[in-house]
């Protein structure tokens, strides 16, 4: 079996809402289970500071229990800077690097949820897809800046780097925009890169749009409001 579709387990963390590839999350660890599981990320228990975030698809959802719970298809977390507070809660940073799709979740194994997993890689593109690439790549720019200029301060946000690959680029641009977990969930799933920038192009038009016609800053979805609220399930 390649790399690409291997399978290993992770420490899973349910959240509401979606972790991007290249995009930063930051977290606040207060509950008992996910105290471990930053201890065992930073002594390297769990090797690489890895783990997986998955999206659970009910807010209504009080604890992931079964596979059911969560959207199949994940993606997995960097530890990066991490403070330890001085009653044993983490504020830890986070960045996303790879898709997985969902295969089981033990309970038992640990205090925390760990899942057996399997990559899910991007479909290759063919050399002759490097124009309609670039087309894709200048609207979808285009429609991110028009977003980013209604939501926010011009010192709060920056385009990505004009050599960002075209498999990257959709999920920095989603980063910068305040859409609903289904929408960032469609973007995690799509494996085809210029589907996933042509996505990425829509969302963000659709929601710049809604800036120009309201005349207001967006706020932030219900997911993202407190990643600390009990439904978060941390």
């Amino acid at each position: 079996m390649t790399d690409e579709r291997r399978r290993t387990t992770l420490p899973l963390f349910p959240l509401q809402t979606v972790l991007l590839p290249s995009s930063v999350l930051p977290l606040h660890l207060f509950e008992p289970r996910y105290r471990q599981l930053a201890v065992d990320l930073l002594t390297e228990k769990v090797p690489d500071r890895r783990f997986g975030i998955v999206a659970i698809r009910n807010s209504a959802v009080r604890e992931v229990e079964t596979l059911d719970h969560v959207h199949a298809i994940g993606c997995t977390a960097l530890l990066g800077d991490c403070e330890r507070l001085p009653d044993g809660r983490f504020d830890v940073v986070t960045t996303g690097e790879r898709r997985f799709r969902l295969l089981d979740i033990d309970r038992a194994r640990a205090p925390y949820l760990v899942g057996t997993v399997e990559w899910v890689p991007d479909d290759q593109l063919p050399p002759a897809a490097a124009e309609a690439a670039a087309l894709l790549a200048a609207s979808a720019r285009s429609a991110h800046r028009r977003y980013c200029e209604s939501a926010w301060a011009s010192d709060a946000w920056a385009p990505p780097p004009l050599d960002t690959p075209p498999a990257e680029l959709a999920y920095l641009l989603a980063a910068d925009c305040l859409l609903p977990l289904t929408d960032r969930q469609r973007l995690l799933e799509e494996t085809h890169p210029l589907r996933r920038l042509r996505l990425a192009c829509r969302l963000l038009a659709r929601e710049a749009g809604f800036l120009t016609a309201l005349r207001a800053v967006p706020a932030p979805p219900p997911e993202l409001l407190d990643l600390t609220a009990p439904a978060s399930l941390n």
